[in-house]
């Protein structure tokens, strides 16, 4: 499915939890009885858009929703929990996400044991990208190093600016003329008042005038 029609069809299919805009992955490496992908899921219309890197670090290889099963994806799933106005509420293998949207830069699942290759990751590029430009938040929460890299270099012109230091980008923000980048360290890094740190600037984003910030439809920075 091309950015064109995913435009197109954003407003029809809200209704939509898990892989809102029907992707198809381009390619199947798993086995017979896995689970092929791992979706976006929540949304559609959320201004929060946290990204992750792949279903093997951040979960649902067996649930197929985001930022479950993994010590990283459910302390992600915490933090969001966390806030003043909880961006998660319900279980924790299926939740609901209110004004939050998850995705991953690799969505397709790999056997145990191994890790997405780099030729993955750049065929799922375009995936990924008409995915955000659909959801087309006001606020992007890389989590992890790869994911960090990969949204300052993609959509801002702040990559060549920023020393990719997570513990120091960590609930820190980067603004651009479009929206706002705030990176998460991997939680299996965190220290002590990394959680919290998260959560304060969260709600603080909340409280914010966050709107005035609008839209990834060019290049920002």
């Amino acid at each position: 499915m091309g950015l064109s029609l995913l435009a197109l069809s954003v407003q029809t299919v809200t209704d939509r939890t898990s892989n809102p805009f029907g992707l198809r992955p381009p390619f199947d490496r798993t086995g017979a009885d896995d689970r092929t992908a791992v979706f976006g899921y929540g949304d559609a219309n959320a201004d929060f858009h946290v990204i992750g890197d792949h279903p093997g670090v951040h979960g649902g290889k067996r649930t197929g929703v985001p930022f479950t099963e993994t010590e990283a994806g459910l302390a992600i799933q915490t933090a969001l929990r966390d806030v003043d106005r909880p961006f998660v509420t319900g279980p924790r293998e299926r939740p609901e996400l209110d004004n939050c949207y998850w995705s991953y830069l690799h969505m397709c699942c790999v056997p145990d044991g191994h890790q997405p290759t780099e030729q993955g990751y750049a065929d799922l590029e375009r995936y990924f990208d008409a995915e955000l430009r659909a959801i087309n938040a006001h606020i992007l929460l890389p989590v992890g190093e790869r994911a960090t890299d990969h949204v300052l270099r993609e959509y801002t012109t702040q990559r060549r600016r920023v020393d990719l230091d997570m513990a120091s980008l960590h609930a820190g923000d980067l603004r651009g003329r479009g929206f706002m980048v705030v990176p998460i360290r991997d939680p299996t890094t965190w220290e002590h008042g990394d959680r919290a740190a998260l959560v304060d600037k969260l709600t603080a984003v909340l409280e914010s005038d966050y709107r005035q910030t609008k839209g990834v439809a060019t290049r920002v920075g």
